[in-house]
């Protein structure tokens, strides 16, 4: 199968496409973030249509959404754009999304079935760009994923070490948003099943959420993740406290259910810290060489 990753300089686009090419169960083509902010419509088509692929992953709104980086309109009507795109050259869609669709006040699991219901800016630019997909393609996968991260790009493990390598680093953060996390190789792994899967001819289009199966938030996150750290950099007494404040109430719980892509893919959900060691060695290994 010819494979068409969109945002081949995020983080996930990275891991996938490394992936990939190491099992060399598909052809892959590639485009950066930078190369997919067409002006026009007619420049999405000729993108979709030029490499005659068989399905394309979309990790743009995704990768910004985890790195804290601006949506603006262009870029959910460049969804519209490719999910047209993709529907009249009977081209699958694989489009990446985020658990942040969901407010978090419900007190389980979240399911494909719940109604995205997260108020907030970025909860309804996630919600259109799904929308945008469902509506205009026929042949799609929607994959939410829990909050990504790596050693490359901008992500919560990237800000939570560049913030604490700064002189007196010291990170203040709160309990009250719970989730389980997904480090980049391992959402890599579950995209890589599904284009295996789908090659086969299967057609299961839908929305599928994937994520770890252990629950933190971002205090528990930046205390793990500073104990690998303190192998390769000291770091001062206190660098991660627990601040509460009093104005918020109440715990978030963006918490996703993944019974459904483990039922009809057998894909299992694996545990978020046995990545952090192997994270962190790497992140710090990359700084090394930064200098050098």
């Amino acid at each position: 199968m010819k494979v068409l990753i969109l945002g081949s300089d995020t983080p996930i686009g990275q891991a996938l496409e490394e992936h990939l090419r190491h099992w060399g169960r598909h052809e892959v083509t590639t485009l950066s973030s930078a190369a997919c902010r067409w002006k026009g419509e007619r420049h999405a088509k000729k993108a979709v249509r030029r490499d005659k692929v068989d399905i394309i992953v979309d990790t743009r709104i995704c990768a910004a959404v985890d790195g804290g980086i601006l949506v603006n309109e262009i870029d959910l009507q460049r969804c519209d754009w490719l999910a047209k795109a993709c529907h009249r050259n009977n081209i699958a869609y694989l489009y990446l999304s985020s658990s942040r669709v969901f407010s978090g006040e419900l007190d389980r699991r979240y399911t494909e079935e719940d109604y995205p219901d997260n108020p907030e800016t970025v909860g309804q630019l996630l919600l259109r760009g799904e929308n945008a997909v469902r509506d205009r393609c026929e042949r799609y996968i929607i994959l939410r994923l829990g909050p990504v991260f790596s050693h490359r790009g901008i992500n919560v493990l990237t800000h939570m070490l560049r913030r604490l390598l700064e002189e007196d680093g010291q990170l203040e953060l709160n309990n009250r948003v719970r989730g389980c996390p997904v480090e980049a190789t391992d959402a890599a792994r579950v995209v890589a099943a599904l284009l295996d899967q789908l090659s086969t001819g299967i057609e299961p289009w839908g929305i599928y959420h994937y994520a770890s199966f252990d629950e933190t938030n971002c205090y528990e996150f930046a205390e793990t993740l500073l104990a690998s750290a303190s192998q390769f950099s000291q770091f001062g007494e206190g660098a991660v406290q627990l601040v509460r404040d009093d104005k918020e109430t109440g715990v978030l719980r963006r918490v996703l259910d993944c019974t459904k892509i483990r039922s009809g893919f057998a894909i299992k959900q694996v545990p978020w810290r046995g990545f952090v060691a192997d994270t962190v060695k790497a992140y710090f290994q990359q700084q090394a060489e930064s200098r050098q």
